[in-house]
């Protein structure tokens, strides 16, 4: 890289003063290391959104409900363009990580691998799966210390809103029929938990500091995990929808009422919670190993991929 970088103590006297990191020469190689991994999680994730969605969306009930359900499809195809636009700026082959890059390479929430089969999930995901990324981005957009993505991230925040409320609204109009909840709550009880998994390692087993160090953002796995609980239980007991997880009084804290982490069938689509809790370093064995989607959906996206020729 031509650049040359800031050395750590420049970077970080930058962002204690209330400066932006607006390119790579406010850059430590610490800071553009750990901006380069959230920016891949980021675009990663919304990228593989796109197929998981769109396959569930086959199944919607009517031609307005599909269409609504591409419509958010094109939203997140948008979001992953944004990401890997400032990486490509940070001097990452773009081409590569997209369309060469291993399928078992992709960094996404392990949940994106189980696959969406019916509306019931679709709405489901949006409702669990879109309240954990509007969770995530809100953060980054309102505590991130690298520019060009807080100003990008203002159109996203947004739009994370909308796919959200579609999941909330669709709920909300399908459980009040016995027969149509007890689709929803099928999906709830295996969504529910690989949400609460989706925030990451608890902050005692928590392997990138930098990421709260350099300001990429402002709150830990576990305050982002127990902020999307707060906003996700309470609508789950309005809709009358079961979940393992209640709000404890005295501490004013959410509390999970199931073995966590624990083992997780993606083909049956059950967790085993009568084996009890699990280590988290059998966790990350089956976030690395990948689920029963990841070849397909990366399969999907790079199909078509060729380099040009001379």
């Amino acid at each position: 890289m031509a650049l040359e970088l800031n050395t750590e103590a420049v970077t970080l006297q930058r962002i204690k003063s209330g400066k932006l990191v607006e390119g790579l020469e406010h850059m430590s190689p610490t800071y553009l290391e750990g901006i380069k991994r959230i920016l891949t999680v980021s675009g990663d994730t919304e990228l593989i959104s796109a197929p998981a969605y769109f396959r569930a969306a086959q199944d919607a009930p009517s031609l307005n409900a599909f269409g609504t359900a591409i419509s958010i499809v094109q939203d997140e195809l948008a979001h992953a363009h944004i990401a890997y636009r400032l990486l490509e700026d940070l001097g990452v082959d773009k081409d590569w990580l997209i369309y060469q890059r291993p399928p078992g390479d992709w960094k996404y929430p392990y949940a994106f691998d189980v696959p969406l089969d019916t509306w019931y999930e679709l709405v489901v995901a949006n409702a669990f799966y879109d309240q954990a990324g509007y969770e995530l981005l809100s953060d980054v957009y309102h505590s991130t210390t690298f520019g060009p993505w807080k100003r990008a991230l203002a159109k996203v925040d947004k739009e994370e809103t909308f796919h959200l409320r579609h999941g909330q609204q669709w709920i909300r109009r399908l459980a009040p029929d016995p027969a149509e909840r007890e689709k929803l709550q099928q999906a709830a009880d295996w969504m529910f938990m690989l949400t609460v998994e989706w925030f990451g390692l608890p902050d005692t087993e928590k392997r990138h500091t930098e990421q709260l160090d350099y300001g990429f953002k402002g709150r830990s796995n576990d305050t982002l995990r127990q902020a999307w609980m707060a906003k996700v239980v309470p609508f789950c007991e309005e809709v009358g929808l079961r979940v393992p997880a209640h709000l404890d009084e005295s501490s004013g804290k959410y509390v999970i009422d199931a073995p966590f982490p624990a083992r997780f069938d993606a083909v049956e689509k059950r967790w085993a919670f009568e084996e009890g809790p699990i280590g988290w370093d059998e966790v990350l064995v089956r976030w690395k190993a990948r689920g029963p989607m990841n070849q397909d959906y990366v399969g999907s996206l790079q199909r078509g991929w060729a380099p040009q020729t001379a």
